[in-house]
């Protein structure tokens, strides 16, 4: 019987598992790429946010959009006024779901809307037909601009 060296074997795996990871990708016009596990999302200010889903009271709890982009070093705050203003945030689902939120839209300097990178519902992990991360919305009439699945967070400005 050969025997065949465990040690290298096991560590290829653990790479392997670690970059299947769930994670969601903030990339486009910011200084800092971000690529975020749920890890990296517990370690960061959290809030929640209650909607009501299809008649249901659900309390969603996770990271705001707004520091989520604030880490990439997004144009929001002092930086978001004159060209940046046409700036948007294009947010892609797993399954090719796509909606756009403006800056302004994310910025509390600007609105009292609150949008959650959500990574749990009512105190447990989002289940696999919502996450395991999605956007949420709350004081919208209707929850289509709240992505499930959510993979990707585009920052695209525009060029004059």
């Amino acid at each position: 019987m050969r025997k065949f060296p465990v040690a290298p074997l096991v560590a290829i795996a653990a790479g392997l598992m670690a970059q299947q990871a769930p994670s969601v990708a903030v990339s486009g016009a910011v200084k800092q790429p971000l690529t975020l596990a749920a890890k990296d999302l517990a370690a960061m200010p959290r809030a929640t946010v209650a909607v009501t889903d299809h008649g249901k009271s659900v309390t969603y709890e996770g990271v705001l959009l707004y520091d989520v982009l604030l880490k990439a070093g997004a144009p929001l705050g002092s930086e978001l006024s004159g060209k940046a203003l046409a700036s948007y945030v294009l947010a892609s689902a797993k399954d090719g779901y796509q909606v756009v939120y403006t800056l302004t839209e994310i910025d509390p300097a600007f609105t009292d809307s609150r949008i959650l990178l959500a990574d749990a519902a009512d105190g447990n992990p989002l289940p696999a037909t919502q996450g395991p991360f999605r956007l949420v919305v709350p004081n919208e009439k209707k929850g289509a601009r709240s992505v499930r699945m959510l993979e990707r967070i585009e920052v695209i400005r525009l060029r004059p």
